[in-house]
């Protein structure tokens, strides 16, 4: 899992006290039972009742209702499909006749295709979200006895990025507009891109990265080469911090305008990487060099996950009080000298102290974040998909995949379902027209359409 970048999941593994903390093994108990099922699951009664020859007592009174006795179980419905027929009516002057006029039908997402915006939807969805290839999705359509080829379906993928590239560079310009920016990114290979088909390309992750933000925006950004200067052309005109791991490409952005925040997790990264170098005798020596620094890191995260839900203010003023960084730094500086440069623990005390003055960045500002792990998240579906699909045929399929991984992964950061969003998004835009203005497409800004999405679904 760590070639691919992933982010770690520590924080609810973290005790709740500060200091210098022992590691104790806790659990708690479950009960037993299940969740209930969820309310908004449409529900049919079936109501069970004896008849009513058999609702007399063996001492020959009648027998009334003395309760119920309720039990649920799930029922699948398969994926239903029917054709809409489309038939616009023409009308004729049998006094002139001069000509016909033809009712008008609302603009599709492919002119002359019989892809409907819910089938492409669907198609999107499940590539890019439940990372189900094409070629099985061909499969799936023809035990449905519908006959849709790879071909056709890499086609209508293509052909609905490029409707949606013009709404993916307005939130590309949004997302500059935010004051705290994450990034991330990762392999991937593209066969045809002119070089070697064993080079790497890579997939790059930009996201919102505050605490709180009323914008929500996840944006890919395909990429020949992991040079520096695509972060400086893709973030031009961003002010504000951008968070990042160690990586040196991104110190290209460093300016007055944009200060880089470190990701204390990649630090403690690199000292759980020492741990598990070590032989399994000195692995459970709890007084090693990297359990000590590991209790330092995870003092710093049990404060985090206490002020999680408090304001920015409130998270601000606490980190000052309580929140003790510089233990960490100073216990690297009392060992470095202690370790070679080419160990594990030693690698790990010298990125520490190298990337220490953005490790402690998010001290400035209580809506920052002490991690780059949200970047992770999302960059994760990317990975699993990868592992599914293997490589992009064409940089040209690589750009589509990334704008639409980028509106799948920005409705789900704003709590949308993204059937229903890229569905809405199908229907509407092609409304548009050929020609309009840039401002005419915030109007469907994901933040902006939960109560308008909900709407349309139960009208249809």
């Amino acid at each position: 899992m760590e070639l691919f970048n992933e982010a770690e999941s520590i924080l609810d593994a973290l005790p709740e006290a500060e200091g210098e903390l022992e590691e104790t093994i806790t659990y708690q108990r479950k009960k037993p039972g299940r969740k209930p099922l969820s309310k908004h699951i449409p529900r049919a009664v079936v109501r069970y009742e004896l008849p009513a020859a058999e609702r007399v007592c063996a001492c020959g009174h009648a027998l009334h209702e003395a309760g119920e006795d309720k039990s649920e179980q799930l029922e699948i419905i398969p994926a239903q499909i029917k054709i809409i027929e489309h038939v616009q009516v023409k009308y004729g002057c049998r006094a002139c006749e001069n000509g016909l006029l033809t009712a008008p039908k609302p603009a599709q997402p492919i002119p002359r295709s019989f892809a409907s915006a819910s089938l492409l939807a669907y198609i999107i969805v499940a590539k890019f979200m439940d990372s189900l290839p094409l070629y099985r999705q061909e499969m799936i359509f023809k035990r449905l006895s519908i006959d849709l080829s790879r071909a056709t379906l890499s086609n209508w993928v293509l052909k609905s990025a490029e409707l949606l590239t013009p709404f993916y560079e307005r939130l590309h310009e949004h997302l500059l507009r935010q004051k705290i920016l994450q990034a991330d990114e990762t392999t991937l290979n593209v066969i045809q891109d002119g070089r070697d088909t064993q080079a790497k390309s890579y997939m790059w992750l930009y996201q919102s990265g505050g605490h709180e933000t009323a914008c929500p925006i996840v944006l890919y950004e395909y990429q020949a080469t992991r040079a520096g200067q695509h972060t400086v052309t893709f973030l031009q005109g961003f002010a504000g911090y951008l968070q990042v791991d160690g990586f040196a490409g991104y110190h290209a952005l460093a300016s007055d305008n944009c200060f880089l925040v470190g990701c204390m997790s990649h630090a403690r990264r690199k000292f759980d990487e020492a741990l598990k170098a070590l032989p399994a005798a000195s692995r459970d020596n709890k007084f090693g060099m990297a359990h000590t620094a590991l209790r330092k890191f995870r003092a710093l995260y049990a404060l985090e996950k206490q002020l999680k839900d408090l304001t920015i203010e409130q998270r601000y003023c606490l980190r000052q009080e309580k929140s003790k960084p510089a233990d960490l730094k100073q216990w690297c500086d009392d060992n470095v000298a202690k370790t070679a440069k080419d160990s594990a623990k030693g690698k790990a005390i010298r990125y520490t102290i190298n990337q220490w003055p953005y490790l402690i960045r998010y001290f400035e500002d209580g809506n920052l974040q002490i991690d780059n792990n949200a970047a992770e998240r999302h960059i994760k579906p990317f990975v699993i998909g990868r592992k599914n699909w293997l490589f992009n045929q064409t940089p040209r399929g690589a750009d589509a995949s990334a704008l639409l991984y980028s509106l799948v992964q920005t409705a789900v950061a704003n709590n949308l379902d993204p059937f229903d969003y890229l569905k809405y998004l199908f229907t509407e835009i092609p409304k548009l027209g050929r020609h309009y203005e840039p401002e005419a497409l915030d109007q469907f800004l994901p933040w902006n359409l939960t109560e308008k999405i909900e709407h349309l679904n139960q009208a249809a």
